[in-house]
């Protein structure tokens, strides 16, 4: 039974951490501690066996079942008012219910592991969009190097939709990190590469996904055993990162079920 407490104050001092948390996008790292905001996100964390240390809900939403329900899933539940809900919610439309849940830390990779490793990608929302996407096809563990966006942070869970919960995530990992992975390395290119479809691509293998603007750090794409392009005969200069990870993750997945 969770242990169930009311807070009125916008001075409390959980009210006030938890402000600051949401306010920093990598403020995780430092509170080891992350805010999950809304019913999917919250459901999904459950779902995968994790116990909140808090559920954050609103009056109103403590009276429904619904509500009530999912936050007993948290070690003691805080019922507020909708107006110091507002103030922590990163969402237009704040979402009655958030979850206060510990942060594991920025891990290790785990050797031998289909994986995708992101080269300091600075938009939140392709990040989450990989994540999901690499859920989706049978990668295991994504690795974020150094400068790339926080994987924790409010609108890179938004764009996960949950996927978090079902992959090993590395933060902060080093160019040598990727050596403990012993895995050959496959790069994109937009050009001067083999077509996608014409490459038996290696099971398993890191996908290494550059900055959206920039590419693949130069040093990186030489560590990579294949770089392969994308045919694009509607004539664009290159994909969106986001899209070209959807390409290849699916291209790799045809080839496994072909066999």
């Amino acid at each position: 039974m969770a242990n169930v407490k009311a807070i009125t104050s916008r001075d409390n001092p959980l009210l006030v951490r938890l402000r600051k948390l949401v306010a920093d996008p990598a403020g995780y790292r430092r509170a080891g501690e992350i805010w999950l905001e809304g019913e999917h996100l919250c459901a999904a964390f459950r779902d995968s066996g994790g116990v909140p240390t808090q559920a954050i809900v609103t009056e109103a939403a403590w009276d429904e079942p619904r509500w009530r329900d999912l936050a007993a899933a948290a070690a003691t539940v805080v019922v507020i008012p909708q107006a110091l809900m507002d103030g922590l919610s990163t969402l237009e439309s704040p979402a009655p219910l958030g979850f206060v849940v510990p942060w594991a830390g920025g891990g290790a990779p785990e050797a031998g592991v289909a994986s995708v490793v992101l080269d300091r990608l600075q938009d939140a929302g392709n990040v989450g969009t990989i994540l999901r996407t690499a859920s989706a096809f049978g990668v295991t563990q994504v690795i974020a190097l150094k400068g790339t966006a926080a994987l924790w942070s409010p609108k890179v869970l938004r764009a996960g939709m949950g996927a978090h919960f079902r992959l090993r995530l590395v933060e902060g990992a080093s160019h040598d990190d990727l050596e403990r992975l012993h895995l050959p390395l496959v790069a994109t290119s937009s050009h001067g590469a083999t077509p996608l479809s014409d490459v038996r691509l290696p099971w398993p293998c890191a996908w290494v996904l550059g900055h959206e603007g920039q590419g693949l750090d130069a040093p990186l794409l030489q560590r990579c055993a294949l770089t392969v392009t994308i045919p694009q005969p509607g004539g664009e200069e290159s994909l969106n990162v986001a899209s070209a990870a959807a390409v290849c993750l699916y291209e790799a997945l045809r080839q496994r079920s072909a066999k």
